[in-house]
């Protein structure tokens, strides 16, 4: 019986540690002195742009690619420095990439066997099982052309899981499966890769998938991980201004600080340990906009949780399908902010409204 992730934390070193990992292109730090951990039957996504050094650490992790510095530890022992250096192939380690790299001449029996040690029978055997796991039993003696996108992406992640890897790295496995079959396949790989129990390492640019599949977030963004941790945590409790709009769009409001207090069109915001002349960002997300319909002509009351409401003009407004976007015009100011509101709200463009900001909604950032 598998025990939870917590007891199994206590009682194992990690199954993936990484520590200080340096890798240097053309004198350009591409990792940062990187560390991570990552225990059995945990998934952890190391989100962030293009170009911020994801798939280069993969690629370490992989022994694909030599780091500069910094060491890589399979539980506990040293599998990679500058100095000592497993090979690749014996790290039993797994990969799946974007490209699904199926070899279109061996049947996808073949293709799943291709790294399982053992008699033909055997390996056989594994490819049934792992087939059946997918739910593409019947097609254990086509070819990969004569299946579609999503079988072969199936076929992939049963191919890297045959050899029972302690760790399996994904680079953006996803990416190029339309939106109807990737929601379903990629809660079929969790299924699977936990019940298999490998650490599993997720790079991906889309911060959905990464709140959708990782116990942990590693948000990256050049060369360095910026911030870890639950997805809930990474996403309700960002580091800086940048990380909240990675996983939304924003708003933000423009004060200076006097009395550990920021002045806006909304009211006061609390500020405390910066100096009175300091440029603050007040940082919200569009859906912790508020439109007030009840304030219409009253002038700007304070609301309990709300703060203070502000008069602004609408710009335009979009159907986006489950939510509408409304985009409005400050009179206090002119700053533009965009408001999301559940179904199908489409006010003409002048009219006058009255807006609310959730307080326990915003950060605060120096600017």
């Amino acid at each position: 019986m598998n025990q939870p992730l917590e007891a199994r934390q206590l009682q194992a070193a990690p199954r993936l540690e990484i520590r200080n990992l340096v890798r240097t292109f053309e004198g350009r730090r591409v990792v940062d002195d990187v560390s991570l951990t990552i225990q059995a039957g945990q998934v952890t996504c190391l989100l962030g742009p293009s170009g911020c050094g994801k798939s280069t650490t993969l690629r370490m992790i992989a022994g694909v690619e030599m780091q500069d510095s910094g060491e890589i530890y399979v539980d506990g022992s040293l599998i990679c420095d500058t100095l000592f250096r497993v090979p690749p192939e014996r790290r039993e380690i797994g990969l799946m990439f974007q490209d699904f790299a199926l070899f279109p001449h061996l049947s996808v029996a073949q293709n799943v066997s291709f790294g399982v040690k053992g008699s033909k029978d055997e390996k056989r055997a594994r490819a049934e099982e792992m087939l059946a796991k997918v739910s593409l039993a019947r097609f254990i003696d086509a070819y990969p052309h004569e299946l579609s996108g999503g079988e072969q992406q199936r076929v992939a992640l049963a191919r890297a899981v045959a050899p029972k890897p302690r760790i399996m790295l994904m680079d953006e496995p996803f990416s190029g499966l339309d939106n109807r079959l990737r929601d379903g396949i990629r809660d079929e790989t969790l299924s699977l890769l936990k019940e298999e129990d490998a650490a599993v390492l997720l790079v991906t640019h889309e911060p959905e998938e990464a709140m959708r599949m990782a116990d942990e977030i590693a948000l990256m963004r050049g060369g360095k991980i910026v911030q870890q941790g639950a997805p809930y945590n990474v996403y309700t409790r960002p580091v800086d201004r940048a990380a909240v709009a990675f996983f939304s769009d924003t708003n933000a409001l423009r004060a200076t600080v006097q009395g550990a207090l920021a002045e806006t069109p909304f009211g006061q915001f609390l500020a405390p340990g910066l100096p009175d002349g300091t440029d603050v960002d007040i940082v919200f997300r569009p859906q912790h906009l508020r439109i007030d319909f009840d304030r219409a002509g009253q002038g700007p009351l304070p609301t309990p949780s709300d703060g203070v409401a502000a008069r602004a003009i609408v710009q335009r407004a979009r159907f986006l399908g489950h939510e509408s976007l409304v985009e409005f015009k400050l009179e206090h100011d002119g700053s533009t902010l965009k408001a999301t509101v559940p179904n199908v709200f489409l006010p003409e463009a002048g009219r006058v409204m009255w807006l609310t900001v959730r307080r326990n909604r915003c950060f605060v950032f120096p600017a």
